[in-house]
């Protein structure tokens, strides 16, 4: 084990990872699961698998009432309130619980976007940050789907930069009500919602959130947006003129809207992982069984090695996001938990929770986006000219999976925020990083240990290549901030490749820490597709790692500083040579054996 990082038996901070080490069995996966947990799975698949895919065209064209009436069915089975406590006519499950939810609702596609937001950013505001009245009397109405919702942040000139918003509530002279005035745009629901989640600038500068209800005179909707892909949702522009909001309706305080509007991005950059996760199987699914039944050459496609190849890729990043969401949730899961035995209330610890690891939370939502992107476009390759047809799910799959990369933040400014949230933590004591980094830079100017690895610890070899590639990360982030300091912030391309770094760092470590407990519960012999899917992620990780780090320490550094740092980084991301090959035929053949993703 490094010397440089701290061995730890027990849950981490957020952003932790980077200077202390896991045990594998302290991290949650997929195959710690309970049964009841599992019987929600089997609940959630079969709601979509008889209510969703049979009529998936009619919620595509956007049947009048259709959606609606889904989201009721939903609600009877008690899907919509697992995240709403029982005293509000919820379920009160816990974090891991609502992930599977999220992740299994992914194959209803459209549905499980206008789902997802009626249950994420349109009810947990108030669920988090409701009085008790507010809460009385919307909650058990949201939990059953008498009522829908949806969330109103963005505008026309303010998108990225939310606290920018114009929308406008002034209270009125007898005190009684806000007159709200503004533009929301891009809002999911809104064509049918009953509560509107509106953030706005009360008198003007104070950045705060209100409800409002469709019936309010006033409140007024665009036409439905003509969109790429997730055409049976709804979007609409919201328009508010001189709308009377009591102000019994506010929700939280005045001025500290940000805290609802970040804790709720947080969770729901979290919750697109979960989702991105569940339609990236989808699209796996899709490929092996097309593979499977297209032959040219008098044989199936799937017995070529190039066909071979993209399902196992398609496989092995799974594999490696599924590691890192349930290792994430689960954190998230044990400090609200931890949180509440403190005598925190519920509401305020799943919020501090989520707060707590929004750098992972960051991380996962561009890492998650990115493996479906990956997923849906080899989806349409291997069908070829018939994935480009709309006759099949590969092109909607396709066209719906782009926008993932924009929701919750762009994955541009999730990658600038999960370094900034670091590095803040770091200089206010929170996490120490000066600590590993100067063992680090102390290590660089030593004589390399290059001796055999001989520790007996299951995949021992890919835990090191893991704690070397965050040596590698302390270097090259330690380095910029040294050289550039306050001007590291205008270095965006720098930033982002540090970022690459940590993601690849986090779920390449929650796949080695998977594998490792499936190694020490199974034996070796049941998960060796297991351990082959965990090298050709550590063999093209850590030479990923290396291609970013060189970007960055060439953007800043020279002569012989520049070239240690690039030995160092050189040294830093060595693994054993793995023949990839090989392993992705045997990954290939578990998959299409089981024509499904089975792990």
């Amino acid at each position: 084990m490094s010397e440089t990082l701290t061995e730890v038996k027990n849950l981490l901070n957020g952003g932790e990872f980077l200077v202390k080490s896991s045990n594998f069995q302290d991290v949650f996966t997929p195959e710690d699961l309970n049964e009841e947990q599992l019987m929600i799975v089997d609940t959630v698949k079969s709601f979509v698998e008889t209510e969703i895919t049979p009529i998936y065209d009619r919620i595509e064209h956007q049947e009048p009432g259709l959606t609606e009436s889904l989201l009721v069915k939903a609600g009877e089975l008690g899907l919509l309130g697992l995240a709403i406590p029982e005293e509000y006519g919820g379920m009160g499950k816990d974090f891991n619980t609502n992930s599977l939810l999220v992740e299994n609702l992914a194959k209803s596609r459209s549905f499980s976007l206008s789902l997802g937001a009626h249950i994420g950013i349109g009810t947990l505001p108030i669920v988090y940050f409701g009085n008790e009245q507010q809460k009385t009397h919307y909650l058990p109405k949201l939990a059953s789907g008498e009522l829908k919702a949806c969330y109103c942040l963005t505008e026309p000139s303010s998108g990225s930069d939310a606290l920018g918003a114009k929308t406008v509530a002034i209270l009125n002279e007898e005190g009684t009500h806000y007159i709200v005035n503004g533009q929301k745009m891009w809002i999911t629901n809104s064509g049918f919602a009953d509560v509107f989640i509106v953030f706005c600038q009360i008198g003007g500068d104070k950045f705060s959130c209100l409800i409002l209800e469709k019936d309010m005179p006033g409140l007024t909707l665009g036409a439905e947006e003509k969109k790429m892909g997730i055409k049976g949702s709804s979007t609409r522009q919201v328009f508010l003129e001189n709308v009377k909001v009591p102000k019994e309706n506010l929700l939280g305080e005045i001025g500290k809207g940000h805290l609802i509007a970040f804790n709720i991005l947080n969770i729901g950059r979290y919750k697109l992982a979960a989702g991105v996760l569940g339609g990236s199987k989808s699209a796996l699914e899709q490929s092996l069984k097309y593979a499977e039944e297209r032959q040219q050459f008098k044989t199936p496609i799937s017995n070529f090695g190039a066909i071979q190849h993209k399902l196992a890729e398609m496989t092995t990043r799974i594999y490696a996001l599924q590691s890192a969401c349930y290792r994430a949730s689960d954190m998230i899961d044990n400090k609200e938990k931890e949180l509440v035995a403190q005598g925190k209330p519920y509401q305020e610890a799943i919020m501090m929770a989520a707060e707590e690891y929004a750098i992972e939370c960051s991380l996962l939502k561009f890492i998650g986006s990115e493996v479906l992107d990956y997923c849906v476009d080899e989806n349409v390759q291997i069908h070829g000219g018939m994935g480009y047809s709309e006759e099949l799910a590969a092109a909607g799959a396709y066209r719906d999976a782009r926008i993932n990369r924009i929701f919750e933040g762009t994955n541009e400014i999730n990658r600038l925020l999960s370094v900034d949230m670091l590095l803040k933590r770091a200089m206010s004591g929170k996490i120490d990083m000066m600590t590993p980094a100067l063992a680090v830079q102390k290590e660089l100017m030593s004589v390399p240990d290059f001796s055999a690895n001989e520790d007996s610890e299951p995949l021992a070899a890919e835990l090191k290549a893991v704690q070397n590639a965050k040596k590698a990360i302390l270097m090259t982030a330690g380095a910029a901030v040294q050289k550039l300091m306050k001007q590291l912030k205008n270095e965006q391309e720098i930033l982002m490749n540090i970022a690459d770094m940590l993601a690849e760092v986090y779920a390449l470590e929650s796949t080695v820490l998977r594998t490792q407990k499936l190694i020490t519960n199974n034996g070796e012999a049941a998960v060796a597709v297991q351990i082959d899917m965990t090298k050709i992620a550590i063999s093209d990780g850590m030479e990923r790692i290396n291609l970013y780090g060189k970007h960055a320490l060439q953007a800043f550094g020279e002569g012989d500083e520049l070239r240690i740092m690039l030995m160092g980084l050189k040294r830093y991301t060595k693994y054993d040579i793995v023949n990839t090959k090989d392993a992705r035929r045997r990954v290939a053949a578990k998959v299409l054996e089981a024509n499904t993703y089975c792990f």
